[in-house]
């Protein structure tokens, strides 16, 4: 296909996308692609649902254009820079205003406010005359401030931002499900003012007290809400309508049976009826409704536990990609025998599309061999990432070798062009390993203090680049930390204990895992490792941690070599360690045995996320036990009525 003629910060890789054709009996429906982010999802969940599409190529294909959908990852800038270097700007502007279908999906729900925080000298098209806001880490509960993780990232609900008084159904009412989860991952969002908490708020009449929007921005957000999430106190519009024009926060083609429901809704609708201006303004029949009715997780920030399968993918000794599963990163037969063969737990694809039906909240492949030193050419492994996204439509993350490589030939190849290679695939996210934690050192090698400072940034790791082009929510650093015991036989043991390492020190005493019966008396810190827990370096879990969310990772996946494979439960005091330390989403791994174990790591830590591998693959545990004693035990996950296909 085509790809926008423009230099953006994003070097487009050249990875093919789904044709599209449209079919005589259905109207011509286009994506506008702008080379950002993964638009195969969308192109494999239109085609799934039986519709065909044309990609947007020139200026034409909007006058053909009956449908036309905007989907879209990252950065706010780089969108609109995009789309005015490419000429597409006027023209999709153009298009909104023929009156025909649009449907933006996250950033092309963003595009088409007044500006965005995230780039405050660049405009958006203006269609809603609103501002953008990032959301803040902090919420207050009970009277005080407490940490909340950014980028909002997982399954969260969404209500109808107007109550109506009449029983009567619409085509309109009947374009979303209620009350069911959705996917999201965002930093910035269309946030509202806090005095319209009150459906008979009279903050339209001025402007708040405790925000910058004004009242004409507040009756212009009023007439296109649709729908309004909540994260933490933070509530926000996660769809507009008005017209011609629907667009949601969320992404629908990683929203499982529920997005996908969604899309098939708006698919179907002629252009005629998605196009019917329709009222949207309050009257005694519909009533501003920015609390949600449905209170059954009033409690929670709104997020469901989210439940991770991750695959570890390598080829075995006869050259196939399978998935392995190692104890204490071992991934070996265990013999007695010189050559032991690699655990041969299934087939990538076929293993994560087990999980996907079984109700995984995502899916993680990571790569721990092939090809690593130079990902572009691991057809292999880009062909699983395909093919997986043909048929899994929940958040897919992969990670191995993304970093700065140089082909045989001599090529060089940049962390950023094989992130997009991966993302043109049919990735949502990336994960960076042992790349992560030689950045950080750098950065720990300018500073006096033994912290990562920000004025020592370079602009140049993969971290950053990635995160400038993509958005911080498209990269995931996995953290490979191992205990060091510590001597504590001496009385001053501590007083000569590395300084900078002290905020990695538990004390076994005070520890908090279900092991800390075997931990008395004793006293470790968490040292990082990279090569896949081979080799450790001189810098801790929580130094690495404070520096990867200073470089711009919008999620952190912690591992624990010790824990690895043990069935002992997660390590608490770990992830306590980092929870503390960082404002961004981590997802909890290693060491999970049992359901409850779980319940035990969402409860004593807060974690956003909890993955397991060997005990889905062995069926030792299910996911559906998981989601099950969470729910007995008042935690929230996702659950969908429809059938899964």
């Amino acid at each position: 296909m085509a790809q926008p003629k423009t230099d953006t910060i994003l070097p487009i890789p050249t990875v093919s996308q789904p044709s599209g054709h449209t079919k005589e009996h259905q109207p011509k429906l286009y994506i506008l692609d702008y080379g950002a982010g993964n638009v195969r999802s969308l192109a494999n969940s239109i085609k799934k649902l039986g519709y065909e599409f044309e990609w947007i190529n020139d200026e034409s294909d909007f006058d053909k254009a009956e449908k036309l959908i905007f989907p879209g990852v990252g950065a706010f800038a780089q969108a609109m820079t995009s789309l005015k270097t490419s000429g597409r700007y006027e023209q999709l502007l153009k298009y909104i205003k023929s009156g025909k279908p649009y449907f933006g999906i996250c950033i092309g729900m963003q595009v088409l406010f007044e500006s965005s925080e995230e780039s405050p000298d660049i405009k958006g098209l203006g269609v809603i005359p609103y501002p953008i806001k990032k959301f803040s880490n902090q919420d207050e509960c009970n009277g005080e401030l407490v940490k909340k993780t950014v980028p909002h990232m997982g399954w969260n609900t969404s209500w109808k931002s107007y109550q109506t008084s009449t029983s009567s159904s619409t085509d309109e009412e009947k374009l979303m499900l209620e009350n069911e989860d959705y996917y999201f991952v965002h930093s910035y969002a269309a946030l509202l003012d806090p005095s319209l908490a009150s459906s008979a708020s009279t903050s339209s009449e001025g402007e708040s007290s405790t925000s910058s929007i004004t009242a004409q921005e507040t009756l212009a957000i009023k007439d296109f809400a649709y729908t309004i999430s909540r994260y933490g106190s933070e509530r926000f519009v996660s769809c507009v309508k008005k017209d011609n024009i629907f667009a949601c926060q969320f992404h629908p083609e990683k929203s499982g049976p529920a997005g996908l429901d969604l899309l098939r809704r708006w698919l179907e609708a002629s252009p005629e009826s998605l196009s019917a201006s329709k009222s949207t303004s309050p009257s005694p029949e519909r009533t501003w409704q920015i609390r949600n009715p449905d209170q059954s997780r009033g409690y929670t920030n709104g997020l469901a536990s989210r439940i991770v399968a991750c695959l570890d993918v390598r080829s075995n000794d006869n050259g196939d990609l399978v998935v392995t599963k190692g104890d204490q990163y071992d991934v070996r037969e265990k013999s007695s025998s010189s050559s032991r063969e690699v655990r041969n737990l299934g087939k990538p694809v076929e293993l994560a599309r087990r999980y996907y039906l079984e109700g995984a909240d995502e899916v993680a492949f990571l790569n721990i061999t092939s090809f690593r030193s130079s990902a572009l050419l691991d057809q292999p492994m880009l062909d699983v990432v395909r093919n997986a996204a043909e048929t899994i439509f929940v958040p897919l993350t992969i990670g191995g070798g993304i970093k700065d490589t140089v082909d045989p030939d001599g090529t060089p190849r940049s962390a950023l062009e094989v992130a997009g290679a991966y993302f043109r695939s049919g990735a949502d996210k990336v994960s960076i390993g042992s790349e992560a934690v030689l950045a950080v050192e750098e950065l720990l090698s300018k500073s006096k203090n033994g912290q990562a400072e920000e004025q020592f940034l370079t602009g140049k790791t993969g971290i950053e680049t990635i995160s400038k082009g993509y958005g911080a929510q498209a990269v995931v650093v996995s953290i490979d930390p191992k205990r060091v015991y510590v001597d504590t036989t001496q009385s001053n043991w501590k007083e000569n204990f590395p300084s900078k390492h002290l905020p990695s020190l538990i004390i076994g005493d005070e520890a908090t895992s279900r092991t800390k019966d075997e931990e008395k008396g004793k006293a470790w810190w968490y040292q990082c490792t990279i090569s896949g827990g081979r080799d450790v370096r001189d810098i801790d879990v929580v130094q690495l941690a404070k520096g990867v969310e200073l470089l711009g990772a919008g999620e952190i996946l912690l591992n624990s070599v010790d824990r690895d494979g043990s069935g002992k439960g997660f390590d608490l005091d770990l992830i306590n360690l980092v929870k503390n330390a960082v404002s961004i989403p981590v997802v909890s791994s290693s060491g999970a045995g049992s359901p409850d174990d779980f319940v035990e790591v969402f409860r004593e830590t807060g974690t956003e996320a909890a993955l397991a591998a060997g005990i889905f693959h062995r069926k030792e545990v299910g996911i559906e036990d998981v989601k099950k004693t969470l729910e007995e035990k008042g935690l929230p996950v996702r659950r969908c009525a429809l059938e899964t296909i």
